[in-house]
Order: structure tokens, then C-alpha cells, then sequence
């Protein structure tokens, strides 16, 4: 077949397959939360830190891999993380004391941090006319991955004993099992990713390895003068805090708080990535309408289904309901995404695109990395429902500062 037409994907296929992987183990841990307590004894707030300190390294990694992406080029920055999340998620196979397992998860943390903001200027670059649309199908794609892995957590947990004898002769317990999968995929894919894109000239690493001076730290934090990327900033990090810490407890949540049987709240779970194809749409058509009408719809959406799943337990609701509030919920986030993604880059100067992204990418993911901890400690002190009312407060912060943008355009 015809190299051009067949390589006019491969980047975004690539790129979206990583990540894929990226999300899939991300989220093999929250519906694991429950096998990792009984394995260790340990309390929320101890996985909810754990997977605080997952969030953190992840948040941490978003400017120097952007930095280092627009002097080396990206397919490098992408492969090296992708080979390093496969170790980490070999790591977690071993049957090991709990700190073990934190360093692990750590390794894995480090080495998906590298990846949203490289992959972002990389389909920008190479999809000018169709950044909108192109972040769409990669996040989706991405998304997915929350869709397979509680799905998989499920399987693996709930095995017939002829699948169950199979799993106990991998190496540690049967729940550890999906990470063999994750570490082996991973690698192969990033040896697949470096020898398909090692040389595209549309990714221009050329001209970032070798033109002119790099830009220092100060010209990234000099963006920060500008008081509309300050606020569409607050956006973001209101976004996240919310959006992280429903991801991490909602499994939790559903059990707990509404009384849902554990195998359908892990299944529920699922369903807020489900949805994730709405940001096919919402991509496409921000790229038609604008961008703030359709991140003021979905960031209103998400706030007004996070009270709901708030009220849902005062109301008796049950699990068709919950997937109403969840399926709702995802919607409103998962089509906020692509378009935060492509209105960032058409803020950010082309010479500070990667470094700039990764500097709004840190402080967005590093307020989404205390959102576990802190619903952790919250359910602890005084149950869910007031740390999910705290992140209902947070998505609509959001809602309401990006509706202010809008009206002021």
C-alpha cells in the first residue's frame, strides 16, 4: 500500500496507542483499591496517598518532558517514557512488601507523565487544520483504556477456576496479574513507536534539536503575565482537582456511599470512559463554533452531575441512576478535554508550545494529584459525601470562570 496514505495516521495512531496504555494502568489501580487494602491492611487515606504520590510524579514530568521535547524532538521524549511505565507496571507483578509496590507505582507514574504533553504539540504540529478533531480521536482512544481496565479487574478478580489456575501460576496475586500484560504491551509498543516515526520530518525534531536558542524557564513563566491564560489556567487545575478525585473513589463511592455491590460499582466505573467517544464530537465541533461554548457546556454538565451523585444516596438511588449521574458526568469531562487541549496551544507561542503546555499541564496534574490524598483523608474524617461535595465545588469553580472568559472574549 501507498506509504503516504497509509502514513498519514501513524502518528496519531501511535501516539493515541501509548497513551491507551498510559490510561489503562493509570486506572487499574482505583478498582484495586479494595484488593491492595485487604493484601496490606491499609486504610483509604494510606491507597488514596499512594495514588497521590502516582499523580505527583506524573504532574511533576509534564514541563521537562515538554522542555525536552521541543530541543530533542518528541518520538524520544514518547518511547523512553512508555519503556520506562512497562517496567514500572513489571515491577508491580512482584509479590512484595507495600512500599515496594509505592515505588512501583512511582516508576509507572513517571513514565506516563512524559507523554500528554509531547503527544499534544506533536498532533498539533503534525494536524494543523484539524487539531480540534485529532485530540478528540487521541483522547478517546486514551479513554478507552479507563473503559478495558476495570473491565479486566473485573475479569481477573471474578475468573472461572480454569482461568484462576492459570492466573496462580504468574507471579504474585491474581490481581497483579493485568500488570504483566500493561509492562509487556508497553515496551513493545514503544520499540514499534521510535522505528515507525524515527525520522518523520512532519514532527520537526530536526529543527528543535539544532535551531536557534532554547528558551529558558523564565520565558515559559513570563505567560503567566498574560490574566486570561492565568485564568483559563484556574480552569484547568479546578477541572483536574475535581476530575482526579472522582476517578480515584468513585468505585469506592458507589460501594459505600450508595450501597452498590462492589462488581457494579467497578463496572460503573467504567462506564465514565465509556462516554469518552462524545470527545470525537465536542473536538470537531470546537473547531467549528469555538472553543468556549463548548467547554462552558461540558464544564456545566460535569458540575451539575457531581452534585447529583452527591444527592444520589439521600434519594435512595440505585444503580440504574448512578449510571445516569456517571454516564452524565463523563460526558461533561471527557468533552471538556480535547478542547482545553486545543485552545492551550493556540495560546502558547510556537517556540514555548511544549515547554508551556507542560508548565500549565504541571500545576493542572499536580492539583489533580492532591485530589486523592485529600478525598482519602476527607472520607476518612467525615465520610464521601462531603469529599465528593468538595470536588462538585471544584467543577464548577471551573464552570463558572470559564463562563467569565467567554463573556469577556
Amino acid at each position: 500500500m501507498n506509504r503516504d496514505r497509509i502514513g498519514e495516521y501513524d502518528a496519531l495512531v501511535l501516539v493515541s496507542l501509548v497513551w491507551f496504555l498510559g490510561k489503562f494502568v493509570r486506572y487499574l489501580f482505583p478498582p484495586l483499591f479494595e484488593s491492595i487494602q485487604g493484601a496490606y491492611g491499609v486504610s483509604n487515606a494510606t491507597v488514596g496517598t499512594a495514588f497521590t504520590g502516582f499523580m505527583v510524579v506524573y504532574a511533576l514530568l509534564q514541563f521537562p518532558s515538554g522542555a525536552v521535547a521541543d530541543r530533542l524532538g518528541p518520538v524520544r521524549v514518547i518511547v523512553a517514557g512508555a519503556v520506562v511505565a512497562g517496567a514500572g507496571s513489571l515491577a508491580v507483578v512482584v509479590d512484595a512488601p507495600f512500599a515496594v509496590l509505592v515505588a512501583a507505582m512511582l516508576v509507572v507514574g513517571a513514565g506516563t507523565g512524559v507523554h500528554k504533553t509531547v503527544s499534544v504539540r506533536l498532533i498539533a504540529r503534525v494536524y494543523p487544520a484539524r487539531t480540534g478533531r485529532m485530540l478528540g480521536a487521541h483522547d478517546t482512544l486514551g479513554a478507552m483504556g479507563g473503559v478495558a481496565a476495570p473491565a479486566v479487574v473485573v475479569a481477573a478478580l471474578s475468573a472461572p477456576p480454569a482461568v484462576a489456575a492459570v492466573l496462580a501460576r504468574l507471579p504474585g496475586a491474581d490481581w497483579r496479574a493485568p500488570f504483566l500484560l500493561t509492562g509487556v504491551l508497553a515496551v513493545s509498543l514503544a520499540v514499534a513507536t521510535g522505528l515507525r516515526l524515527r525520522g518523520d520530518d512532519r514532527l520537526g525534531a530536526e529543527a528543535d534539536a539544532d535551531g536557534g536558542d532554547s528558551p529558558g524557564a523564565a520565558e515559559y513563566f513570563r505567560l503567566f503575565g498574560n490574566p486570561r491564560f492565568s485564568a483559563f489556567v484556574l480552569v484547568t487545575i479546578g477541572f483536574s482537582f475535581a476530575h482526579n478525585g472522582l476517578v480515584a473513589f468513585l468505585p469506592l463511592y458507589l460501594s459505600r456511599a450508595a450501597d452498590l455491590p462492589t462488581s457494579t460499582a467497578n463496572l460503573l466505573y467504567s462506564l465514565v470512559f465509556a462516554v469518552t467517544f462524545v470527545q470525537l464530537a465536542t473536538g470537531d465541533l470546537s473547531d467549528r463554533v469555538g472553543r468556549f461554548p463548548v467547554m462552558v457546556a461540558t464544564l456545566g454538565l460535569a458540575a451539575t452531575a457531581l452534585v447529583a451523585l452527591v444527592a444520589l444516596p439521600g434519594f435512595g438511588g440505585g444503580a440504574v441512576a448512578a449510571a445516569v449521574v456517571v454516564a452524565a458526568f463523563g460526558l461533561g469531562s471527557h468533552g471538556f478535554q480535547p478542547v482545553r487541549s486545543a485552545y492551550l496551544m493556540e495560546l502558547l507561542p510556537e517556540r514555548l508550545a511544549g515547554g508551556g503546555l507542560g508548565v500549565v499541564r504541571t500545576l493542572l496534574m499536580g492539583a489533580g494529584a492532591l485530589a486523592p490524598g485529600a478525598v482519602g483523608v476527607v472520607a476518612d474524617a467525615v465520610g464521601f459525601r462531603p469529599a465528593f461535595a468538595l470536588l462538585a465545588g471544584s467543577m464548577a469553580v471551573a464552570a463558572v470562570v470559564a463562563a467569565g472568559l467567554w463573556l469577556t472574549e
